[in-house]
């Protein structure tokens, strides 16, 4: 699964499938239901690390160049409709060229993820979450068995939270609300953001993007530079030196190498400051 997810590490999968659309999705999770097959769902996997070995199960993935997971249609009024695998990046450019001249996804412009990711998690950054500008999304039911729509009270989004982490549906789309703004300052709020990303991230490295998610009052990412921890590694994992809220994979790093690592710094900080950090990355143990 290393070759599926941003890690560009982990263990493998008995089973991957690949569907194009809901029915697919359906008579998939119908028939993984009924086997009684441990299944997960993958979108672009940006912030998924599988442990090393054998997940003998099935990995359901949503097709990107699907034309209806990969694909969006945008409304007059600035809404739009996205499928669950289009990236978040190629979205808001596409919200933001001429002539929609779209905002409201600047801050997200730069998330390596899918929509539907960024939904489940509620993604965010520099002050930009999904909630802000999502106002439903259509989801199918774990066994395949219904689908329905979900307003923003229904999927209760929160810091890095959904509904959807608990209540089993799988998002095939979703729908947002965008207002028009003038073109240039647009592409200024996005130059502006990949600037800050280019020049405070280590994205030369694979990694699942920020490690931990903020604990409340404090900042992650500073918790563990003061810690002392910038540059700890174990085997080809590394604590990034040039931010401390990323682990990226140096060098041939394993999921076991990085696990131990995430560990390893939840308990140093805990021992310093008392905070225990909570990944914000998913992680799929074997089955």
């Amino acid at each position: 699964m290393a070759a599926y997810c941003s890690f560009r590490a982990g263990g493998s999968s008995a089973y991957l499938v690949e569907v194009s659309n809901t029915e697919e999705l359906r008579e998939t999770l119908k028939f993984v239901t009924s086997e009684g097959l441990p299944h997960v769902i993958l979108g672009n996997g940006s912030n998924t690390l599988f442990a090393d070995g054998l997940y003998d199960g099935v990995v359901i993935k949503l097709d990107d160049s699907s034309e209806e997971f990969g694909s969006a249609e945008f409304y007059e009024d600035g809404s739009v409709r996205a499928g669950a695998a289009m990236l978040l990046s190629a979205l808001s450019r596409m919200a933001a060229a001429e002539p929609r001249c779209l905002s409201g996804m600047e801050g997200l412009s730069g998330i390596p993820g899918s929509v539907g990711g960024a939904v489940f998690m509620n993604a965010g950054a520099y002050g930009y979450e999904m909630k802000d500008v999502l106002t439903s999304a259509h989801g199918v039911s774990s066994d395949g068995m219904s689908e329905r729509d979900f307003s923003p009270e229904e999927m209760d989004l929160s810091y890095r939270h959904s509904a959807f982490m608990s209540n089993g549906y799988i998002i095939t789309s979703a729908c947002l609300k965008l207002h028009e703004d003038d073109h240039e300052e647009i592409r200024k709020r996005m130059a502006d953001f990949t600037e800050r990303r280019v020049t405070k991230q280590p994205l030369s490295y694979p990694s699942a993007g920020s490690t931990f998610k903020r604990p409340e009052g404090y900042f992650a990412g500073k918790l563990i530079e003061d810690s002392g921890l910038k540059g700890l590694t174990v085997g080809g994992a590394q604590v990034s030196t040039l931010h401390a809220g990323f682990v990226i994979n140096k060098g041939n790093a394993t999921a076991t190498e990085i696990l131990e690592l995430i560990h390893l710094v939840q308990d140093i900080v805990f021992d310093k400051f008392g905070v225990r950090l909570e990944p914000e990355v998913r992680i799929i143990e074997n089955k």
